[in-house]
């Protein structure tokens, strides 16, 4: 199961991966005359944020061609016709921190293969970035013509288990840790990383780009809000923003189970989900296997109770307890007196990775285990409503100033001319989207309402999603940003590549969430 969880997080960086390749509006120019065709693969002494220190450069030259990623999880197909490029890796220090973080910039070595553009690649659950040789999402953006960064944070490269860096030896929370994975590594990755780029070519970046899902998705965000002049477009997609209340969020399901005294097997579960599709899947007017709005979608999970399941060829019956708890689980954690604390997956989104009986989301196990009590034996499994309120509640008061990235305020980011992008899966398992469209709603009240924030920040829901893959693909996201960034045309819409139940693919045109509602 939890090889499972992985595949399905790591999504987020090969999805980053799928939105750079080369198009029309991402053309490659030369814009300098240069003595030398290549730029020497050497290291060079940027420039860093204050507070920050440069303590080490390195540079290793790649020659090109097909690429290949041996240790990439989930696999990653080879990468054909890739430019010769330079990797600069330069690792940063901050004072009284004693942390040693790297950032790794990988560059055409070709000058007329680099278009003036840096993209900064984000990274999922508990990875700041992938620094891996190669690493799959810097290699794909060298080929689209772009100098490309990421940053580890100085926590290593386990998304998973953050065993070897939550907590100090006297059991606190590593605080300087944390603080370089929420925000400050990520503005130490956008100065440092265009200042390589312009020491490299001798030329200044034209024009910065974010690039993330997931746990990149919340990155872009909190570049968006704390440092709005670092990137022109930030690409934020399925954002694991209000973090300190999805991450206890996600773990609703066990106090649930416990409360409820029911143990529902994955395909019991995956019953409801299913029977939810076929009532709602045609409220769009098509039969397409989608539930194209689940916020239209009344079914109830109570209607399936005395259906008969069979999973793993024996018969079950659904029961009104089990029935009750799926309700739960779609509805979202409330306090023990009802009132909502945060939001459960959409109808349509698989179960199967939040909602599994005795088996804890591990991002919101970990989370809970090494940041909220502090106490890695702390077992969700034992959760109840009340307990589970007061984990909420520790969680927010601890960490919402930290991690929380969930500021309205934007005024910041419009006035500097930034334009942000998001899309959420609307059968997003792990990412509840409805807390995206909780803050786009509250970023709409905060500036004045759609017209104003869909000047510069547009939000697609798309139908049939998952967490940042599958279900429909969005094919044109960065391309998109890149035009409305250089150019000023905002997009209308993104266009989805639909794969049907019967295997056809189709296109559809998906409208902004504003002009979607009305």
């Amino acid at each position: 199961m939890r090889r499972h969880l992985i595949t399905l997080m790591a999504l987020a960086l090969p999805a980053a991966i799928a939105a750079v390749a080369p198009s029309a509006s991402a053309h490659v120019a030369d814009h300098g005359h240069h003595p030398h065709p290549t730029a020497a693969c050497q290291p060079v002494r940027p420039s860093a944020p204050a507070g920050t220190h440069v303590d080490s450069v390195s540079a290793v030259a790649h020659a090109g061609g097909t690429i290949s990623f041996p240790t990439a999880y989930p696999a990653v197909a080879p990468i054909a016709d890739a430019p010769a490029w330079c990797d600069v890796t330069v690792t940063v220090s901050h004072l009284g921190a004693n942390d040693h973080v790297r950032i790794k910039v990988s560059l055409p070595q070709y000058r007329s293969r680099w278009s003036g553009r840096f993209q900064a690649a984000g990274g999922s659950a508990y990875l700041a970035g992938d620094l891996t040789d190669p690493a799959p999402a810097l290699v794909q953006a060298v080929k689209a013509g772009y100098a490309a960064g990421a940053t580890d944070a100085g926590v290593g490269q386990n998304a998973v288990d953050v065993s070897g860096w939550a907590l100090t030896p006297r059991g606190t929370v590593n605080t300087a840790l944390l603080k370089n994975f929420s925000t400050r590594s990520l503005h130490d990755l956008a100065v440092v990383g265009k200042d390589v780029a312009k020491q490299f070519y001798g030329r200044s970046v034209t024009y910065a780009y974010w690039n993330g899902c997931s746990t990149g998705g919340r990155q872009g965000y909190a570049e968006a809000q704390d440092h709005p002049t670092d990137f022109q477009g930030i690409l934020a997609n399925a954002p694991a923003i209000s973090w300190d209340r999805f991450a206890i969020a996600t773990l609703w399901s066990q106090a649930v189970f416990n409360e409820e005294h029911v143990q529902p097997s994955p395909c019991e579960l995956q019953a409801f989900t299913d029977a939810a599709v076929k009532a709602c899947d045609t409220l769009d007017g098509r039969k397409d296997g989608i539930i194209d709005d689940p916020s239209r979608c009344d079914w109830d999970a109570r209607r399936l109770v005395g259906t008969k399941v069979v999973c793993d060829g024996q018969e079950i019956t659904v029961s009104r307890a089990t029935a009750d708890a799926v309700r739960r689980i779609w509805e979202g954690p409330t306090t023990p007196s009802g009132e909502r604390l945060w939001y459960g997956p959409n109808k349509g989104a698989s179960l199967d990775s939040i909602a599994r009986y005795g088996t804890p989301f591990v991002v919101a196990e970990q989370w809970a285990q090494y940041f909220v009590t502090r106490d890695p034996s702390f077992d969700p499994n034992d959760l109840t409503y009340a307990s589970f309120y007061r984990l909420f509640q520790s969680s927010q008061r601890q960490f919402h100033d930290v991690i929380g990235t969930d500021d309205p305020d934007l005024r910041a980011f419009a006035r500097s001319g930034g334009k942000l992008i998001t899309w959420h899966g609307q059968a997003d398992q792990l990412v509840p989207t409805q807390g995206t469209v909780d803050y786009r709603e509250r970023v709409d009240r905060r500036l004045g309402g759609d017209r104003k924030v869909d000047s510069f920040y547009r939000l697609f829901l798309l139908p049939g999603v998952d967490h940042c893959a599958g279900g429909t693909d969005p094919t044109n996201a960065l391309d998109s940003l890149v035009t409305w960034v250089e150019q000023g045309h905002a997009p209308a819409t993104l266009t989805a590549a639909i794969t049907q139940p019967d295997g056809a693919t189709v296109t559809r045109q998906v409208r902004p969430f504003a002009a979607a509602r009305h």
